[in-house]
């Protein structure tokens, strides 16, 4: 049986004084697309941050690639540098000097002290290749700041893409995103996920782009309330035990 790429048991986290996140399990098949779904203020975010290891879990047990992520976020070297992680947003204050390719260029080397000349040739070619497959070849001497939202998503997923890498999680990459660029995003990131074979876990509250997407729907509200195929996790019944009997009416707004 293959190794689930990650695995939580009877995870819980506190933040700000209050318990935000109690007794979850879930594991990650390789090569699987899971949505993580739930009202506002349900955990979603802190989850996230906990698997990371940038918030400290109260109690239960993470496991990576096989390994255990530490009480203070602790992971090897060489499963840290597995994981890429996609923000909600990317604060960027003014005309912040750094362009594109060079924020990429970041995503190539491995977590740990490179010496800067060290495989410059393989890091340009590689820095190239990512922003070709993300049709961002054009935005290459652009600065960061500079960018649409939807440019700056593609660009994101450029530095996910600059080397290899096998577990992708996403807090709400679409947000901010209109219709169309919203479209452009998962459809590019459907087609890398196969040609990397990215194990993705992805925050979102796009539900009719997650019943076409993804193949595991978690459904959270502090606690773990269901999951499942999209078909299972997101029928009328449970959508309404889980955002409530006006969830017709719901509107996302982040608060963490």
């Amino acid at each position: 049986m293959t190794q689930p790429v990650l695995q939580v048991h009877d995870l819980s986290v506190e933040r700000s004084g209050r318990l935000a996140v109690e007794g979850v399990t879930f594991a990650l098949a390789p090569e699987s697309d899971t949505a993580l779904v739930g009202p506002n203020g349900a955990g979603k975010s802190t989850l996230v941050a906990a698997l990371l290891g940038l918030l400290p879990r109260r109690s239960g047990a993470v496991e990576i690639l096989g390994q255990p992520l530490g009480p203070d976020g602790q992971l090897p070297r060489a499963v840290r540098s597995q994981i890429a992680y996609m923000p909600q947003t990317l604060a960027l204050q003014g005309r912040f000097p750094l362009t594109v390719a060079e924020f990429v260029a970041y995503g190539f080397d491995p977590p740990g002290i490179r010496l800067p000349w060290a495989q410059r040739r393989r890091r340009q070619a590689a820095v190239e290749q990512a922003l070709q497959r993300t049709g961002c070849v054009d935005l290459g001497l652009r600065l960061l700041s500079e960018l649409s939202g939807g440019q700056l998503k593609r660009v994101l997923l450029a530095f996910c893409v600059v080397r290899p890498r096998q577990l992708l999680v996403l807090d709400e990459a679409q947000a901010g995103l209109d219709a169309p660029s919203n479209e452009q995003f998962q459809q590019l990131l459907f087609d890398l996920r196969r040609q990397e074979g990215w194990t993705v876990l992805q925050v979102s509250h796009d539900l009719d782009m997650v019943r076409r997407s993804c193949d595991q729907v978690l459904c959270l509200n502090r606690r773990l309330r269901c999951s499942g195929s999209p078909d299972h996790a997101l029928s009328p019944e449970r959508l309404n035990e889980l955002y409530g009997p006006n969830m017709i009416t719901y509107r996302h707004q982040h608060h963490g």
